[in-house]
């Protein structure tokens, strides 16, 4: 019973990020403003609950879990409804961009605790992560058929209503969730590595989505800022300028946690957590299995609509393959688990994986009929749907139950900024190119292959 709001909850949060992108000329005509308008209010939700993963998380423990996680259903909540009811794009960046994403922030992190806790052992584990993680890409892959399916018939409004209403039923099942007793903590939040933290992943979240636009090495504009150009076109790109403040912040962040370690001071994380050599690896892979499925999501998205003509609820039916490779696996997450190892079903997804983007580049073309994205997409989707499971367990059973606050927040960290680089990633291969065709097509996939085999590097250099 506890998995079924946990859940639920992942779908909501994961539909949310992906729903808007085919809504962006409905919202942007109905409240006067522009489409670059609408995409600015998507950019600031993302980087709202990426740099307040880590902080959120944290406040689990302070709060305790269940609540935490009821009280980012509300905050969420509230958000929507704000959205909802937008008369313009004001409230609709205080109701869908902060509101949804602080909402996101504080629930998402519990919902990969409670699973972790309440699991007596490793197959359990697995087959509730599997449940969750296919809820989680589920959504993201789902967003774009269902917001426009609601966006069609209904309105862009109806959407926000729709998050509404699922969060209400979740509200109620998670009330009868009993949570098992947190172990002892020390009451006390570290507001400076929180600051610092969320200014950090701020940045560096900030600086990837700077890539579509300028490029990733050499920029392809002008930047400026208040009307002065810092880095004139031909310069290297502002993705770096905004990166290093990032990281010089996360550097600090980092200090900092050992600072407060030798002052015998409990930080926002335990240090030691970034120095385990299983947990790094894990990270590293669960980062690349976001890029991979986010990115792959985006470049067949607009391959379908800019280049075949499909609208958005022919694209969303196109993804179906990889949603039921997703779904299948997930389902399966219980059964593997007990077969076999963390590490061997992480190698093996990204095998499938890297296998389903190599039938997409070869078999799909501008021309080729709708059956010939199926194998590609169906073993893309399967590969991605074993390494989420796989790798959230390995990670999370790392760690006892004290510390699921602590790895549960940087896990979540490392996931949605795997997103925002996917989506990054491809979109400035694809803006790179002269136009939109097989070309520019392969090129993405391409590049996400080589990511993927970067993972699968990562995977194999998982110890025993």
């Amino acid at each position: 019973m506890i998995v079924l709001p946990l859940a639920l909850a992942q779908f909501v949060a994961s539909y949310a990020a992906t729903t808007m992108t085919v809504a962006v000329s409905a919202v942007a005509a109905d409240l006067g403003t522009t489409v670059l308008g609408v995409q600015a209010a998507i950019t600031v939700f993302t980087l709202t609950m990426a740099s307040l993963m880590v902080p959120g998380s944290k406040l689990s423990d302070l709060l305790g879990r269940k609540r935490c996680f009821l009280a980012g259903l509300a905050v969420y909540g509230a958000g929507a409804l704000l959205a909802s009811l937008a008369p313009g794009p004001g409230l609709l960046i205080l109701g869908y961009s902060l509101l949804e994403g602080i909402g996101s922030a504080l629930m998402i992190p519990p919902i990969y605790i409670l699973v972790t806790v309440t699991s007596p052992d490793l197959a359990a584990r697995a087959r509730a992560l599997g449940v969750v993680s296919g809820a989680g890409a589920l959504g993201a892959a789902a967003g774009p058929l269902l917001g426009g399916l609601v966006t069609t018939w209904l309105g862009w409004r109806a959407s926000f209503l729709v998050q509404v209403l699922l969060v209400g039923l979740i509200v109620l099942l998670a009330l009868r969730v009993a949570e098992p007793p947190a172990p002892p903590r020390e009451k006390r939040f570290d507001v400076g590595g929180a600051l610092l933290s969320a200014a950090g992943l701020f940045f560096l979240v900030f600086g990837v989505l700077q890539s579509g636009e300028y490029g990733w090495f050499v920029s392809r504009a002008d930047f400026a800022v208040a009307g002065i150009v810092l880095l004139p076109a031909g310069s290297i790109s502002p993705v770096w300028l905004f990166a290093g403040i990032g990281g010089a912040l996360l550097a600090v962040f980092v200090a900092d946690l050992r600072a407060r370690e030798r002052a015998a001071r409990e930080p926002l994380v335990p240090s030691g957590l970034f120095r385990d050599r299983v947990t790094g690896l894990g990270l590293a892979t669960q980062h690349v299995q976001w890029l991979v499925l986010q990115g792959a999501f985006f470049v067949v998205a607009v391959f379908l609509q800019e280049v075949r003509g499909c609208d958005a609820i022919e694209t969303g039916l196109m993804l179906t393959p990889a949603t039921v490779g997703i779904l299948a696996a997930s389902a399966a997450a219980g059964r593997m688990a007990r077969r076999h190892s963390q590490r061997w079903l992480i190698r093996v997804g990204f095998v499938l994986a890297v296998a389903g983007l190599l039938l997409v580049l070869v078999l799909v073309r501008a021309d080729s009929g709708v059956a010939s994205s199926v194998p590609g997409l169906f073993f893309l989707g399967a590969g991605v749907g074993i390494m989420l499971t796989a790798s959230a367990n390995l990670v999370q059973s790392r760690f006892p139950d004290a510390a699921q606050g602590d790895i549960s927040g940087v896990s979540r960290s490392v996931s949605n900024l795997g997103s925002s680089v996917g989506t990054a990633l491809a979109g400035s291969v694809l803006a790179g190119t002269p136009h939109l065709g097989d070309r520019s097509f392969a090129l993405a996939l391409a590049t996400l292959c080589v990511a993927a085999v970067a993972g699968l590097v990562a995977a194999l250099l998982l110890p025993e």
